[in-house]
């Protein structure tokens, strides 16, 4: 790793406390504790960077993806974790990608759509959390379905049942779990989208900071620590991207 000097820290952390966006909104990067803390892979990497920093750390917390990214590109936040996307990159520089994560569509179990193919059709409704990974990507995809936007993604669920739509589309996780919970909705198979799940920093921050947090997020991927996360907090259905040594 690129030795850390005042300089760096004053770049990662201009209050003199690095603050970590946490969004709250996809379980597989973050979930709250029985206290409500913050507990997962997104809050294992941030504790790691700021003993590497020598900094004292503070979790700012979020609902929703694309909160967490304002938070970071106002300068509420100093750093956070978000799914690589071009609109996103305009005011974050991105890391590689250290997880993957599967998105899918749900349908009530009586549905006719029976396939992902079957979705971008003409009056098809497809609930999604605003500002996510999937918003952002099926804003661009789908030409002739409508997408209705929810509040947050752990709520796309909820307004797919209340207004009667189609599909609610998300992390496969989150719909498995509300499928298994509520009953009577099934997902599709496969996935639509892979979201490539990396660590982002405003690009104001410098070109410095952007390029030591690629290589501790690279270093921390290819060396185990990413794994080993996922493994200390059970979480199924992601990989870990392969990276040259």
């Amino acid at each position: 790793m690129t030795a850390v000097d005042n300089a760096l820290r004053e770049a990662f952390a201009p209050t003199g406390v690095l603050r970590a966006s946490i969004n709250f909104g996809n379980p597989v990067l973050a979930i709250q504790g029985t206290k409500g803390e913050p507990r997962g892979i997104s809050v294992d990497l941030a504790t790691e960077i700021a003993r590497r920093l020598e900094l004292p750390l503070e979790f700012v917390t979020f609902d929703a993806a694309g909160k967490s990214v304002a938070g970071v590109a106002a300068g509420d936040a100093d750093f956070g974790f978000f799914a690589i996307d071009p609109v996103r990159g305009k005011e974050i520089a991105f890391t590689s990608p250290y997880v993957l994560i599967e998105g899918s569509y749900l349908v009530r179990a009586e549905s006719r759509i029976q396939s992902n193919d079957d979705v971008d059709r003409s009056g098809v409704r497809v609930a999604v959390g605003t500002g996510s990974a999937y918003d952002l990507f099926l804003t661009r995809e789908l030409k002739h379905a409508e997408i209705v936007r929810g509040s947050t993604s752990p709520e796309v669920v909820n307004t797919f049942l209340r207004d009667e739509l189609d599909v609610a589309a998300g992390v496969t996780q989150q719909l498995q779990a509300d499928a298994e919970r509520l009953g009577g909705l099934r997902l599709l198979h496969g996935n639509f989208m892979v979201i490539r799940q990396a660590m982002g920093i405003a690009k104001s921050r410098g070109a410095d900071a952007a390029a030591w947090l690629d290589e501790f997020i690279s270093e921390a991927t290819r060396g185990g620590f990413v794994r080993a996360a996922i493994t200390r907090h059970q979480i199924d259905g992601v990989s870990v991207p392969q990276m040259a040594p």
